[in-house]
C-alpha cells in the first residue's frame, strides 16, 4: 500500500504538469489561456505559491494559501474577492454549530416543561391537601350533610385528577432523562462554545494534534497564539457579569481580525487560542500586533464607565517534535510573562 509520502510526491507531480502541459486528461492552467480576471490571476499565483513550497494543491492547502496570501493583497482587491466568497459559504462547522445551538435550546425547553409539570403537581397536591383540611372542618358541623356530599364527591374528582398528572410526569420524567442522556452524548462531540461564540477546547486541541502531524509530513510553518485580558483590565471591573462582557468583547475581536483559515477557540477560563496555519513567528507577531492594536483601540462601555481594554498574547511557533501540551504550556507562559510586562504588546514562547 502506498504511504502518506508516496501520495505527496504524487501529488507534487501532477500539479507540477497541470501547471505545464495538458498530460493524461489533466488540463494545465496554460492550456485555458491566460487569466483575464482579478480572480484568476490570484487563484495561479495562489497556486504556484503552493508549487514552490513543495505542498501539494489540495482543496484544503489551497484554501489555506488562498486566505494568507490574501491578507498581503490591496484592501479594494481583498473587498473584491471577498464580496465573491459571500456568495459561496458552505461551510460544514457552521452547520453543526446551528445544531448545537439547537440541542441547546431544545433541552432547555424540556427542562422547563418538566418544571412546569413539577410545579403543577405542587399545586394540585397543595389543593388536596386542603380540601382535605376542609372536609375536616365541615364534618364537625352536621347539618351540612349535603356539603359533605358534595365535597366528598369534588374530593374523588380531584383524586382522580391527582393520579392523572402523578402518571403524566412520571412519564415526563422519564423522557426528559432519555432526552438528558443524548444532549449529554451531544455535548460530547461538539466543537463550539456557546459562552463566546468560538471553537471549544476540544476542537481546539485535535486540530492542534492535526496540524502537528501535517508539519512532520509537510514541513512547513504554523503558530499558535493564547490571549486574554490583562490582569489589569480584569481586576477594573467588581462585577462578574462586567467582566464576562469585556472577555466576550475581546472574544469578538479575536473573530474579527482571524483570516478564515485561522481557528479561535476558548481555551478555558477566559483564555482564548488562535491557530494560525502556514504561517511562521515573524508573521505571527505581526499578526499579535494588529490583535494589540485592534483591542486597545476597541474601549469598553459600562452604563457611564469608559474602560480601555487591555490583554496580555503568548505566541510559539508550532514544532511537530514537542507535544501539543507542551507547546501550550508554553505559550500560556508567555502569555503571563507579557502580563507581568506593562510596555510588552506580546511575549514569545521559548522551548
Amino acid at each position: 500500500m502506498a504511504g502518506l509520502g508516496d501520495l505527496k510526491r504524487s501529488q507534487r507531480q501532477s500539479a507540477q504538469k497541470s501547471t505545464s502541459s495538458t498530460t493524461g486528461g489533466i488540463i494545465s492552467a496554460g492550456a485555458l489561456g491566460d487569466p483575464t480576471s482579478d480572480l484568476e490571476i490570484f487563484a495561479k499565483e495562489v497556486l504556484t505559491a503552493l508549487i514552490s513550497d513543495n505542498l501539494p494543491p489540495t482543496p484544503n492547502n489551497f484554501a489555506l494559501y488562498f486566505d494568507r496570501l490574501l491578507d498581503e493583497k490591496s484592501e479594494s482587491l481583498r473587498r473584491e474577492i471577498g464580496s465573491i466568497l459571500e456568495f459561496e459559504e458552505d461551510d460544514q462547522n457552521e452547520k453543526s454549530i446551528e445544531l448545537e445551538k439547537t440541542l441547546t435550546q431544545g433541552f432547555s425547553s424540556v427542562k422547563s416543561i418538566l418544571q412546569l409539570s413539577a410545579t403543577l403537581y405542587k399545586n394540585i397536591s397543595l389543593m388536596d391537601k386542603i380540601l382535605e383540611k376542609r372536609s375536616e372542618e365541615i364534618k364537625k358541623i352536621p347539618s351540612l350533610a349535603v356539603a359533605n356530599e358534595l365535597l366528598s364527591s369534588l374530593s374523588n374528582d380531584v383524586a382522580k385528577l391527582s393520579n392523572i398528572l402523578k402518571k403524566q410526569v412520571s412519564h415526563m420524567k422519564t423522557i426528559y432523562e432519555e432526552t438528558a442522556t443524548i444532549v449529554k452524548q451531544v455535548e460530547h462531540e461538539t466543537i463550539f462554545d456557546n459562552q463566546y461564540g468560538v471553537y471549544n477546547k476540544r476542537y481546539l486541541l485535535s486540530k492542534l494534534e492535526q496540524e502537528r502531524n501535517l508539519i512532520d509530513e509537510f514541513k512547513h510553518k504554523s503558530s499558535l497564539i493564547t490571549v486574554r485580558l490583562s490582569k489589569e483590565t480584569a481586576n477594573t471591573m467588581q462585577s462578574e457579569k462586567a467582566k464576562q462582557l469585556m472577555i466576550r468583547t475581546v472574544a469578538r475581536l479575536l473573530l474579527k481580525t482571524s483570516r478564515r483559515s485561522d481557528i479561535v477557540a476558548h481555551y478555558g477560563e477566559g483564555v482564548f487560542a488562535m491557530v494560525l496555519k502556514h504561517t511562521d513567528i515573524e508573521s505571527a507577531k505581526r499578526a499579535s500586533e494588529r490583535l494589540y492594536d485592534l483591542v486597545a483601540s476597541s474601549n469598553f462601555f459600562l452604563a457611564e464607565q469608559e474602560i480601555q481594554l487591555r490583554i496580555a498574547i503568548g505566541v510559539a511557533e508550532l514544532n511537530a517534535a514537542i507535544g501539543i501540551e507542551q507547546i501550550l504550556v508554553c505559550t500560556l507562559n508567555a502569555m503571563e510573562n507579557a502580563d507581568n510586562d506593562p510596555s510588552a504588546r506580546f511575549n514569545i514562547c521559548t522551548l
